[in-house]
C-alpha cells in the first residue's frame, strides 16, 4: 500500500461518490490513479481535497467529482476509442484510460501535454495518446470515435467534434457561456444529433477556432 492509498479512497467516497457519482467501474478506476502524480510536486499533499489545484500554463486540474462524471456520462464499457478534448494535468485521460480501449488526448498547450505524457509513460498507461493542437477541431485522423469528452465549457457543439463521433457515438461536452454551461450527453444517430442535458455545471472556456475565439465575459 503506498502513502496515498487511504487518500486516494477517502477522495473518492467524500468527493465523488459522495456528492453523487454512483458507477462502480469509475470509482473504482479513481481509487487507483495516483492524483499526486498529475499535480506539482509542492501540492502532492492536497492532491485528494476537493481541490482545483494548479499545474501550469495558468492551468489547473479537475476536481476529482467533475472527472467522475465526465467519466460516468461517458457510459464507457472497456471497448471504446475515445478522444477527450483538452488534456490538461492528464488526470480525466487517466480515467479515461482505464475504463476504454484508447485515448487519444489533444492539448492546445504544449507543455501542459508533454507533461501529462510523461506521466502517463511513468505509470505505464500505455493506451493513452497525448495530441496538440486545437481541440476544437478534433483530429479527424483517428476518427471515428466511439465517445468524445470535452473538458471545457463551449459556446455551441463544435461541428468538427460532431462529424468525427461514429454513428451510434456518444459526446459530452459542456455547452453554454463563460460562467455557466450545461453538461450535455450527445448521441449521432445519423445525421441527428440527440441531446440530453445532465446537470449544471462551470467549466474553463473552450478556445479554439470552434469554440471561443476570445475568452467569454463573465468568466
Amino acid at each position: 500500500m503506498d502513502i496515498y492509498e487511504a487518500k486516494r479512497h477517502t477522495m473518492v467516497e467524500r468527493f465523488v461518490k459522495g456528492l453523487g457519482v454512483t458507477d462502480e467501474k469509475v470509482l473504482d478506476a479513481m481509487r487507483k490513479i495516483p492524483r499526486h502524480m498529475f499535480v506539482q510536486p509542492a501540492l502532492a499533499s492536497r492532491a485528494y481535497d476537493d481541490y482545483a489545484a494548479p499545474i501550469g500554463s495558468g492551468q489547473t486540474i479537475t476536481k476529482p467529482y467533475t472527472v467522475g462524471l465526465l467519466a460516468q456520462t461517458a457510459q464507457l464499457t472497456g471497448k471504446e476509442k475515445v478522444l477527450e478534448v483538452g488534456t490538461g494535468s492528464g488526470y480525466t485521460a487517466a480515467a479515461l484510460g482505464l475504463l476504454s480501449d484508447k485515448v487519444y488526448t489533444i492539448e492546445k498547450i504544449k507543455a501542459l501535454s508533454n507533461s501529462a505524457r510523461k506521466v502517463f509513460n511513468r505509470l505505464n498507461y500505455k493506451n493513452i495518446v497525448c495530441l496538440t493542437g486545437d481541440g476544437t477541431k478534433g483530429s479527424a485522423k483517428y476518427s471515428p470515435y466511439d465517445v468524445i469528452v470535452v473538458t471545457a465549457g463551449s459556446p455551441t457543439i463544435p461541428s468538427p467534434l460532431a462529424r468525427q463521433l461514429k454513428q451510434g457515438g456518444r459526446m459530452v461536452i459542456p455547452v453554454g457561456n463563460g460562467k455557466q454551461q450545461s453538461l450535455h450527453l450527445i448521441r449521432r444517430k445519423g445525421e441527428r444529433f440527440v441531446v440530453v442535458k445532465i446537470e449544471e455545471c462551470s467549466f474553463v472556456p473552450l478556445m479554439g477556432e470552434h469554440g471561443w475565439k476570445e475568452k467569454p465575459p463573465k468568466y
